[in-house]
């Protein structure tokens, strides 16, 4: 299959988002700039040389706005403010600032589908039912036996409702209890949040992932969810079909309104948290690509790490882009496990040459540079909600792990934070030899991998703009693809398997070029006929451009 860009794509400046690669940073696990153990702007400030030599494009940096912290910032008390425990607006405006003087961007996380239920908002609803704002949230009367008003549950574990004894009523929450959702049926809602994000766009920041968006608007009838007869028996959410909580029609048009607010500063991206498989997610482009720039595609974080299905799931979403698509790739986030622990450290590197030479925005998540792995969290020391709340499942729905702080140098708490102070979570076990500084100095560690691979893509145009083609070689295990642009032609080939592979391109004329091995121990002509593959092993070649590629020869 072969998905080749638009003219204006490759003949007109792309937009920043398209040829930037968006690296996602956990604010409290960055960097302490303060010495109280938790990471901070000042941190993220203090950072940003490194940052800039990883050659990313976008900082998003998850929650950042004053919240009691009940879920790390993802319960908003003020949407147009700074929490404390991160700085100060002063500190915002000097990272902000610092970001723009090394031409990079910066994108704030938005959470508009849920508040803290100490958001003055909330407070003023719950305050009684003829409050002015009661209808800027969900509530409803009991169930006749004095239960929910229906079968919804929380990804946090329970029921999705509250019962508030004051005013009679229950109050639906998705997520944690303190984090009570807003009513987008009321038209007052959308204009309340539409200011708050132009609070940001006026200060400059370049953007928005938005949390949940698919969430955003809920059954009008508040009907009950049908039992998911597919249930795995692990995670509770999942013992229902989320029909009536979840991709409503009507939240396309909210999404509409978002975007052409947006658009009215220019250049700035809407990135769309919606955890659906690709047909679902297309529309989330918007029928004239007036949604969301970058609908977030998770399928490299969720399938089973071999060469076939991941060559599937591919071929599948780049088929099913609407005319004039971005495409997106996500391998790692701040609610999954670490990459290391996902597909083993022996393929990590693979993994990240996939993730930054297909066709798309790429987004990668902080510490997966230096490979680091998912934290051990004694029980005293976690913090997560989705854990606490659900012990039965802590070990598998726990987030803790993935979100220790980066390690910087083999010093005290290794450089994260001041010896005196303690950090939030605990620190890895290996981070004395696993840490930004040793890696610095190592030419083959996996942060110079990543360097190397990182400047190669930013200076390579097939890579940033090429059309993508998919290279059938009949080999298990191995993927191979092409990029070209402009008669650049580079092939891409990853080993999934611990074995040797021989593989057979002989339609291929001449020599390639090898440009960067995963090894960092190859470069310069190679043979194509065969093609070795080491185990464990991904390469990226230059190629003859082929003059009259025939039907079926990429």
């Amino acid at each position: 299959m072969a998905v080749s860009p638009q003219p204006s794509q490759t003949r007109s400046a792309p937009p920043w988002w398209q040829t930037s690669i968006l690296y996602h940073i956990y604010p409290r696990s960055f960097r302490d700039g303060d010495g109280d153990g938790v990471g901070d702007l000042r941190g993220i400030l203090q950072g940003l040389d490194y940052l800039e030599s990883l050659k990313v494009g976008g900082l998003w940096l998850s929650p950042i706005f004053p919240s009691p912290m009940r879920d790390f910032g993802y319960d908003v008390a003020d949407y147009t403010g700074i929490d404390p425990l991160f700085g100060t607006l002063a500190d915002f405006d000097a990272l902000l600032a610092g970001v723009h003087a090394r031409g990079l961007k910066l994108i704030l996380d938005l959470v508009p589908n849920h508040t803290s239920n100490e958001h003055p908002w909330f407070l003023a609803s719950r305050s009684g039912r003829d409050d002015p704002k009661r209808d800027w949230y969900v509530w409803r009367d009991p169930a006749p036996d004095g239960g929910p008003p229906n079968n919804w549950i929380s990804f946090f574990g329970g029921p999705a409702w509250t019962f508030d004894p004051a005013t009679g009523q229950y109050y639906l929450h998705q997520f944690d209890r303190s984090q009570p959702e807003l009513n987008y049926r009321h038209p007052e809602v959308l204009r309340a949040m539409l200011s708050c994000a132009a609070f940001w766009l006026e200060r400059g920041v370049d953007g928005f992932r938005v949390d949940v968006i698919w969430l955003l608007i809920k059954d009008a009838l508040l009907r009950d969810e049908p039992v998911n007869p597919d249930w795995d028996g692990v995670n509770p959410h999942g013992r229902l079909r989320h029909i009536h909580t979840a991709d409503q029609p009507e939240v396309h048009a909210i999404i509409r309104e978002f975007r052409a607010l947006f658009d009215r500063y220019g250049e700035r991206v809407l990135v769309g948290e919606i955890s659906l498989a690709p047909p679902e997610l297309m529309p989330y482009y918007g029928r004239n690509l007036d949604e969301c720039h970058l609908p977030v595609n998770f399928r490299l974080i969720y399938l089973p790490w071999r060469a076939e299905i991941l060559r599937r799931a591919i071929a599948e979403y780049e088929a099913l882009l609407p005319p004039g698509a971005w495409p997106n790739w996500v391998l790692g986030n701040h609610d999954q496990p670490r990459l290391v622990n996902r597909v083993g450290r022996a393929q990590a590197r693979v993994a990240q040459m996939l993730l930054l030479t297909l066709r798309g925005t790429p987004t990668c998540y902080y510490g997966d540079e230096i490979g680091m792995e998912n934290g051990r969290i004694p029980p005293e020391k976690i913090r997560d909600p989705q854990a606490i709340n659900q012990p039965e499942v802590a070990a598998l729905m726990g987030r803790d792990p993935q979100r220790t702080p980066l390690p910087w140098d083999a010093g005290p708490n290794a450089g994260f934070a001041p010896a005196a102070a303690e950090p939030w979570l605990p620190l890895g076990d290996d981070c004395a030899v696993r840490n930004v500084r040793t890696q610095d100095g190592d030419p083959a560690s996996d942060l110079n991998f990543f360097r190397a691979l990182t400047a190669l893509r930013q200076a390579t145009p097939a890579l940033l703009l090429g059309d993508y083609r998919e290279v059938p070689v009949g080999v298990a295990e191995v993927l191979v693809y092409t990029r070209a642009l402009d008669g650049d032609r580079l092939l891409i080939a990853l080993n999934l398997g611990s074995a040797s592979r021989h593989l057979d391109l002989g339609f291929l004329a001449g020599e390639g070029c090898i440009l960067l091995a995963t090894g960092l121990d190859l470069q310069g002509a190679a043979l194509l006929t065969p093609l070795v593959l080491a185990p464990n092993q991904g390469l990226v070649l230059r190629i003859p451009p082929h003059p009259s590629s025939p039907r079926g020869v990429p």
